[in-house]
């Protein structure tokens, strides 16, 4: 990797971190510069403008969260066994985060929703790719007799982002990793006795 590309990466790396923390709105051009040690013209010698810069930043993070979700189905083949891992793939972002902040793709949605439509969309297809990944395992799960036939797959995907999700902002709000502890719990049980075949 040229100097470049590292410095590239690095600022890639540290804005992700700022903007998973701070929202793409809450961080401004300072803040960038003081993340990265940068001028200003260091961060535009890689980056076109602020926009390219947070949508390539938050492709970095997802990037970090797809591999962290791979290496947590890793070796797991019985679809209990996987969605018990995706469960475990969220508790980790609360007790080993992937970057600051949370979810880059929840904290993302919720900032990016109306106000920078292109951001919005980056969310949505990784939010998109995560239903895909447990919508795979669920239907495959069914086929397999692995999972419940009667479990309605896209009502089970709901049901756990949701509830995951929904844990990660409460652990970050309340800056306690209860409500995931719970979430995680109740995720648990669901897994083996409504859909566990």
């Amino acid at each position: 990797m040229s100097k470049g590309e590292q410095t590239r990466e690095m600022i890639l790396a540290q804005a992700a971190q700022l903007f998973s923390r701070q929202g793409y709105f809450g961080s401004s051009l300072s803040d960038i510069m003081h993340e990265t040690g940068l001028e200003k013209g260091g961060i535009y010698n890689h980056f076109t403008s602020k926009e390219q810069l947070a949508l390539e930043a938050f492709d970095y993070a997802y990037e970090l969260l797809d591999q962290r979700i791979r290496s947590f189905l890793a070796g797991k083949t019985h679809a209990v066994d996987r969605l018990l891992a995706i469960v475990s793939y969220f508790q980790s972002l609360i007790d080993d985060p992937v970057v600051d902040g949370g979810c880059p793709i929840l904290n993302t949605a919720i900032e990016a929703d109306d106000a920078y439509p292109v951001l919005r969309d980056r969310a949505k297809a990784a939010m998109d790719s995560l239903r895909g990944t447990l919508e795979r395992i669920i239907s495959k799960g069914i086929e397999r007799q692995e999972i419940r036939p009667e479990v309605d797959v896209d009502t089970c995907v709901t049901v756990f982002i949701a509830t995951t999700e929904g844990a990660v902002m409460l652990s970050k709000l309340y800056q306690d990793p209860l409500h995931m502890q719970r979430a995680v719990a109740h995720l648990t049980r669901y897994i083996e006795t409504d859909l566990r075949a």
